[in-house]
């Protein structure tokens, strides 16, 4: 419940962070209640686990401790110490991370790290040694070592509970029992790995005293994280942030409102940072130097800490930015996203709306024309746990070289959730990426994005994985809205779309429609977008049908996006496991003027045009959103316009896609294609441009051919004049 304790002090206010506090002002009566409903909310939510469970992960980590404590004396014995120091062998477990924090929720996982004395390293005798050790355990399930991480780590489940096991190797022959790692000598003599490892836990500890009201932050921090997972801009691994990242903010908005109460926090996290003047830092204490030497976050220094987006930096030496990883794209992603919060907030402190309005979910499908799939394949469930990890730690690379390929025209929005179709006992899984032209953006007309030598490039560094195994497959593909497979939406089935509102009618109330997000801001709705019939009733996908395309079908085809496949040849696209391939019926899939027939390609992809669709259709109007928080402006403010994006329907497009159904054969260990191809015509720009370009040519070569022949005769007359001679 909500604690009033401290609130009035007769002592002077202690400065917490690196600036004075906002304000002072304690809740009020309506504070105080909103408070109570929203941690009504959490609870009924099932955001707190049970004693039971609580009890279950305290004996759990009683057991992993010694685990790892005969792990250090099997190799302390086999290195041939002395008994006595057999006997004094030690290894501590600490744990970090929400855990740490008291914000963990049911069936989450603990962040655990291993401290271990200066002998055991982390490569032979962390990864090999009591990675054998685990596996032989029965309670050990889903063990799956990541050496190569960031942060290297060790995931595996003990006894249902899941843990990430870390190693840090410090100094030391004999680990105490009571080790202090806030102490900054247990970082003497280190390599930079174990310095990240033991941040960890002494971020999360710094972090708990530098706050406040620790019931407080903890409150606004479990409401944070759930709102962040609803809305999709929690995942560290793919460009958002992760937890260590919520936390800080957070932390922050409770120094800068040291007296207010979770309901007041939540609102005050959101009024500030959507006036967050980024990549102004995020600091909860002054960056320390220190005599040994390990680089920390400074960008007058360090020109690579001057790229950083969205810089937070950890408390505890030697600090460093924990959301690198964010790019352009996610970095404009969350700000609307912190829009959306700011708007909510603002109607919940008006009594206007209800909590259970700001957790309302994403509905990310619904919020793109077009959108990148990733399907991961792999031959069985535990190589695909292996291979999915890493995939899925590179896939902000991919968001990275489309920023980069593309100069930033075309923007992309990773979505951190994976999909599975449960209805195939095939190993594999999907991720997808909305794509959109940046806003305000001037275009050619014909111009489009090629991205096909980006997606080949990403592949060629996911096939470096040097555990990779027959069967490992990525491919890459294009899709537009009505090809998103069923299996992504909850129901197992898209929801029809509702009648559009007239945009003649405005109001500044927005809705949302089965928890769709809605953009603030200020603009009058322009055009409506014609409404795709083929949209408003959606049948459920039939596993066995295929569809073809009729000569009547491939007239109506819209000239929007001119598809593409790599090498040329390729028409179709399928899995294969081994040396079999699927059988596809080339007259069916494959276009008349394409040589070789169906192949089995690891990607397909297309050059996507100029008008690639914006955000549009979330709920029953279209709508666009614009930052200027990242351009310095004068207040930080990030602004929104609704402004209704127009563009021809593509109704047709969906009578000219042909889609490969995902079968899984009994016994053949196929594992048959699902990602679709469009058939597309060119346009009468591309033609003509691709004429005029051909002309150029010919007109260059004939005039190279013209002045070879002149630089011949003249050498034929020099070398006659001085035969002459």
């Amino acid at each position: 419940m909500v604690s009033s304790e401290g609130l009035n002090s007769s002592q002077p206010p202690k400065q917490y962070g690196v600036t004075k506090p906002i304000s002072m002002l304690g809740p009020t009566d309506a504070d105080m209640q909103r408070s109570r409903e929203l941690e009504k909310f959490l609870s009924d939510d099932g955001l707190y686990e049970s004693k039971e469970e609580a009890a279950k992960r305290e004996e759990v980590l009683g057991r992993i401790g010694q685990i790892v404590k005969d792990w250090v004396k099997q190799l302390t014995r086999l290195r041939g110490y002395t008994d006595q120091m057999v006997e004094d062998a030690n290894a501590v477990i600490f744990t970090f991370g929400s855990y740490r924090l008291g914000v963990h929720g049911p069936g989450a996982d603990i962040d655990t790290l291993c401290v271990g004395p200066s002998y055991i390293n982390r490569e032979e005798d962390f990864f090999f040694v009591l990675h054998n050790m685990l596996s032989e355990m029965e309670e050990v399930t889903e063990l799956q070592p990541v050496p190569d991480a960031h942060v290297p780590v060790m995931k595996f489940k003990f006894d249902g509970i899941s843990i990430d096991l870390l190693y840090a190797s410090i100094s030391l022959l004999v680990v105490p029992d009571d080790l202090d790692i806030s102490d900054v000598s247990v970082l003497y003599d280190v390599d930079e790995p174990t310095v990240r490892s033991l941040n960890g836990c002494r971020v999360a500890d710094q972090i708990l005293k530098l706050v406040p009201n620790v019931e407080h932050f903890r409150t606004t921090l479990r409401c944070l994280k759930l709102w962040a997972k609803r809305r999709g801009v929690y995942s560290n691994v793919t460009g958002f942030l992760g937890g260590v990242n919520w936390a800080i903010l957070v932390a922050r908005v409770c120094q800068l409102y040291p007296k207010a109460i979770p309901s007041m926090l939540v609102s005050r996290f959101f009024r500030v940072y959507t006036q967050w003047r980024w990549p102004n830092p995020v600091m909860l204490c002054p960056i320390e130097e220190d005599e040994l030497g390990f680089s920390v976050w400074d960008p007058r220094k360090n020109p690579r800490d001057r790229t950083h987006h969205m810089p937070i930096i950890t408390p505890a030496y030697p600090c460093m930015n924990s959301s690198y990883n964010v790019s352009t794209s996610t970095l404009r992603v969350m700000m609307e996203q912190f829009q959306h919060g700011n708007k909510i907030c603002e109607e919940i402190e008006l009594n206007k709306s209800q909590w259970s309005t700001l957790f309302e979910p994403h509905l990310f499908f619904e919020s793109y024309k077009n959108y990148l799939q990733v399907d991961i394949v792999a031959a069985d469930v535990d190589d695909l746990r292996s291979w999915k990890g890493w995939v899925e730690s590179r896939l902000r690379q991919l968001t990275l070289m489309i920023e980069r390929d593309t100069y930033g025209k075309l923007q992309c929005h990773p979505y951190p959730h994976e999909y599975v179709d449960n209805s195939k006992p095939c190993a594999h899984c999907a991720f997808f990426m909305g794509l959109q032209r940046k806003q305000g953006e001037i275009i050619q007309e014909g111009q489009q994005f090629d991205i096909r030598g980006t997606v080949d490039e990403f592949r060629h560094s996911i096939n470096m994985y040097m555990f990779w195994k027959p069967g490992m497959e990525i491919y890459v593909s294009h899709v537009r809205r009505k090809q998103i497979p069923s299996y992504v939406f909850p129901d197992g089935y898209r929801r029809p779309r509702h009648p559009r509102v007239s945009s003649q009618q405005p109001s500044d109330k927005p809705s949302y429609e089965d928890g769709g997000a809605s953009r603030v801001g200020s603009g009058e709705r322009g055009l409506k977008r014609k409404r795709d019939p083929d949209e408003a009733n959606v049948k459920n996908d039939m596993p066995d049908k295929r569809c073809s395309i009729s000569p009547q079908r491939r007239d109506s085809i819209s000239p929007e996006i001119i598809s593409h496949k790599f090498g040329g040849t390729s028409a179709c696209l399928a899995f294969s496991e081994g040396n079999e391939m699927c059988e596809v019926d080339k007259k069916m899939f494959c276009p008349d003027d394409v040589e070789g027939g169906c192949t089995s390609n690891s990607s397909v992809i297309t050059s996507l045009s100029s008008d690639i669709g914006s955000c549009e259709d979330i709920g029953n109007e279209s709508v666009a959103g614009s930052s200027k928080g990242n351009n310095g402006s004068a207040d930080g403010s990030v602004e929104g316009s609704n402004n209704v994006v127009s563009s021809q329907s593509d109704s047709g497009d969906a009578d000219s896609l042909c889609h490969l159904e995902n079968v899984c054969r009994d016994g053949s260990g196929v594992f048959q294609d699902g990602l679709r191809e469009e058939f597309e015509v060119f346009d009468i720009s591309f033609i003509s441009s691709t004429l005029h370009y051909f002309f150029s040519v010919s007109c260059q070569l004939f005039f190279f051919f013209l002045f070879a022949c002149w630089v011949a005769k003249w050498a034929w007359l020099r070398i006659n004049f001085q035969n002459l001679k």
